[in-house]
C-alpha cells in the first residue's frame, strides 16, 4: 500500500514536471522559420546574412559569433560632435538590451559601395536600412551606411568583425 502511494506521488511529481515550461530557456520567438538556414561564414555574404538573422530572431549568440575579439563599434554623436566607440563587450550589452526591448527588428542589407582587400582581410561599406518596431505604435526606420572591417586568420576561416563604423545619421 505505501509503495503504490510513493508511486503516484512520483508519477504525478514527473507528469507536472513534464508539462512545465523552464523559465532559464525560453521558447524561440515564433515566426515563420520555413527556408531558414545560416550563411557560411566563411564568405563575406554569409556575414551579413548572419547579421540579418541575429537581428530577425534576436539571437545574440549568432550576433557574437560575427564580432572577433578586438571587436570596436564607433558612431558619431551629432548632439555632442563627438565619435563615441565601444568595444566588443559593451556591443554585446547594447545589442542584447536592444534585442530585449523590440518586438520586431529587420534588417537589410542593401547596395555595397565599396569594397577592398584581400582573402584576409576585407573594408566594406554598405547601404542598409533597419526597421525597429518597439510596439505597433512606436516603429522607427534608419536608412545608412555602416563601414566594416572584416578579418580572418586564412582562408576558408570565418570572417569576422574586428570595426564597425556606423555612418548613419540617425
Amino acid at each position: 500500500m505505501k509503495q503504490a502511494v510513493i508511486i503516484s506521488i512520483v508519477a504525478l511529481i514527473l507528469l507536472v514536471v513534464a508539462s512545465c515550461t523552464n523559465p532559464f530557456a525560453p521558447a524561440l520567438k515564433k515566426g515563420n522559420r520555413e527556408g531558414f538556414s545560416l550563411g557560411d561564414q566563411s564568405t563575406i555574404e554569409g556575414v551579413f546574412k548572419n547579421f540579418s538573422y541575429a537581428y530577425k530572431f534576436k539571437d545574440t549568440l549568432l550576433y557574437g559569433k560575427l564580432l572577433h575579439n578586438d571587436f570596436t563599434f564607433t558612431y558619431k554623436n551629432y548632439d555632442k560632435n563627438i565619435d563615441p566607440t565601444w568595444s566588443r563587450s559593451e556591443d554585446m550589452l547594447a545589442t542584447a538590451r536592444m534585442f530585449s526591448v523590440a518586438q520586431d527588428l529587420n534588417l537589410l542589407w542593401n547596395d555595397i559601395l565599396y569594397s577592398r582587400g584581400d582573402s584576409l582581410f576585407v573594408d566594406i561599406s554598405r547601404s542598409f536600412t533597419l526597421t525597429i518596431t518597439f510596439d505597433p505604435t512606436d516603429i522607427v526606420t534608419v536608412f545608412g551606411k555602416a563601414v566594416f572591417y572584416l578579418k580572418r586568420e586564412s582562408d576558408g576561416d570565418d570572417w569576422k568583425i574586428i570595426v564597425w563604423k556606423d555612418e548613419s545619421n540617425f
